[in-house]
């Protein structure tokens, strides 16, 4: 850069001073051509008209002139040379800085080669993976936008403006309350989020939570929560919306003493598979801690530590406390989205469960990048259970069932079913699945 800005100062003084010259050379070639003239008239075919009605005296006035035009003649001359002898010099000096630029040139160029060619290995793969990656159905709210991003960090200084928002704060001050804004950061590849200097906003009149084992049941108090980020002030709020219209994620999930309680008990033998059952396929105790992708308020994870399994959530609070009710259950959740790459080794958990949130909402290419991260962090032998994978039926035999295939699971069950989903209202189909990851 500082090559740069030092090659296009000396340019612009080269400029000014072919221009000076140019305006200084006008009237030096404006009297060469007039006393030129002067000297064809005298000296030519028209000289006789003067000369014959001129007299001996204006004859030496004449030579006088002549006499004088010739000595500017001359010192027209030297100028004319010294300023030749100043362009060859100027010539000289701009091709020798052409020489080093060009080397220079030729530097950066080698230099650009030398990192293309580091890069070069993966580098399609980088591509596909990192996108941005259409939404199927086009832009969505929830997001923002009609592009999803794989979460690396660097996306975050695309964001200037919103970046430096989520950043302006009183050091050592109260942060502010910018969920919304930490999500959007998030969900356009901005993840994890950078550290701030600053103490997030604690509930007022807070109180102890309840213990468990009544926790994994119990409605937390509104004062576990700093509400100002949602619509809902409170959790009674929350429970209500299952009776309202308007769609919402995860609409019914608040209702701990509703829907939730009789979530994954019964196995019907269809699309509903029962915790029991799944952990029935391996040898007890050998399920013993896992993720669950989207999990809503955490019921899977409840489910499962009844049984000592812990379960660890993925959630986001897209329109509702969602970490929030899960950490007051007793449980434990993690704020990421769906495109950020699972935070736990190769090989290391017993189970993978994920209900709803994956589907054909998500664009093939990054579903694909998911599925395989899910293989990656299941050690040999574990589970995957994918719960009520939702796609139209076009799409099961051309699009999903092949890249199941190329993940390398084994299926210990599979069962695909109909039902009227009501957020397209158009028949879909769903799969339930359990795949184990083989053991070699």
């Amino acid at each position: 850069m500082g090559n740069e800005a030092h090659d296009q100062q000396y340019s612009k003084k080269l400029q000014a001073y072919a221009h000076s010259q140019k305006h200084n050379l006008k009237p030096i070639i404006l009297v060469i051509l007039t006393n030129l003239v002067t000297i064809y008239i005298f000296t030519g075919p028209f000289s006789f008209l003067y000369h014959s009605s001129t007299s001996p005296r204006d004859s030496n006035s004449i030579l006088q002139e002549l006499n004088s035009t010739k000595a500017q003649l001359t010192a027209t001359h030297s100028l004319l040379s010294e300023l030749h002898h100043r362009l060859n010099s100027s010539n000289l000096l701009v091709q020798a800085l052409l020489i080093d630029l060009t080397r220079q040139q030729e530097k950066i160029s080698n230099s650009a080669d030398q990192n293309q060619v580091s890069l070069k290995v993966g580098s399609d793969e980088v591509t596909f993976a990192l996108g941005p990656h259409k939404l199927p159905f086009g832009y969505s709210p929830m997001i923002g936008s009609d592009e999803i991003h794989t979460a690396v960090g660097a996306s975050c200084m695309k964001l200037h403006e919103e970046l430096n928002q989520y950043m302006a704060y009183e050091i050592g001050g109260e942060c502010p309350v910018d969920d919304a804004l930490a999500q959007r950061l998030m969900l356009k590849g901005c993840e994890p989020l950078p550290r701030r200097r600053c103490q997030p906003k604690s509930p007022a009149n807070y109180v102890e939570p309840t213990p468990l084992p009544e926790s994994l049941w119990s409605t937390p108090p509104d004062t576990s929560i700093v509400w100002e980020a949602y619509a809902c002030k409170s959790y009674q709020c929350l429970v209500d919306r299952k009776n309202k219209s308007r769609s919402y994620h995860c609409k019914n999930c608040f209702d701990l003493q509703g829907e939730e309680r009789s979530k994954w008990i019964f196995d019907d033998g269809g699309l509903a598979f029962g915790i029991d059952q799944v952990l029935a396929t391996k040898a007890a105790g050998t399920i013993r801690i896992g993720l669950d992708i989207g999990g809503g308020t955490g019921t899977f994870a409840a489910r499962m530590r009844e049984r000592n399994v812990l379960i660890i959530t993925s959630t986001l609070n897209l329109d509702g406390p969602f970490n929030n009710i899960i950490a007051s259950r007793g449980l434990l959740p993690m704020h990421i989205s769906i495109s950020q790459r699972f935070p736990f080794f190769d090989n290391t958990l017993d189970i993978v469960h994920s209900m709803d949130v994956l589907g054909n909402w998500i664009p093939d290419t990054m579903l694909e990048f998911v599925l395989f991260d899910i293989y990656r962090v299941l050690r040999p032998g574990g589970l995957f259970w994918l719960d009520n994978f939702f796609c139209f039926g076009s799409q099961l035999n051309k699009t999903y069932v092949p890249m199941l295939d190329r993940i390398g699971f084994n299926r210990l069950r599979w069962h695909v079913g109909t039902k009227l989903d009501g957020r397209v209202r158009k028949n879909v189909l769903y799969i339930s699945s359990l795949m184990e990851k083989p053991m070699t």
